[in-house]
């Protein structure tokens, strides 16, 4: 149970653990946006990891083949993720703009 006056705290990444919240730079340049971009950047390196691999196995050259299908698994769950979280997005902005004032 929560204690009389204590506060509710969700985050993502490390600034959750540790109980700081990450400032955006000087510039700007922070929120949300940078960690969509970040995220997305992320996706595409897991992306071209599992590509590389799949490749290099069917060029006979990959050492462990269940690292290639972890890693083709690990892209892959990862952009159904993805895609699940732009959808669930999209049907939130939906509802805000049908909601009536």
């Amino acid at each position: 149970m929560l204690a009389k006056g204590a506060e509710w705290k969700v985050g993502l990444g490390p600034e959750a653990a540790t109980g700081t919240t990450a400032q955006p730079a000087a510039g700007g340049g922070g929120g949300f946006g940078s960690f969509l971009s970040q995220k997305v950047g992320e996706l595409s390196a897991l992306q071209d990891q599992a590509a590389q691999g799949a490749q290099a196995l069917a060029a006979g050259q990959a050492t462990d083949p269940t690292q290639v299908v972890m890693a083709v698994e690990k892209a892959r769950l990862s952009m159904q993720l993805a895609s699940q979280v732009r959808t669930k997005a999209t049907e939130a902005i939906n509802d805000i703009f049908h909601t009536q004032v």
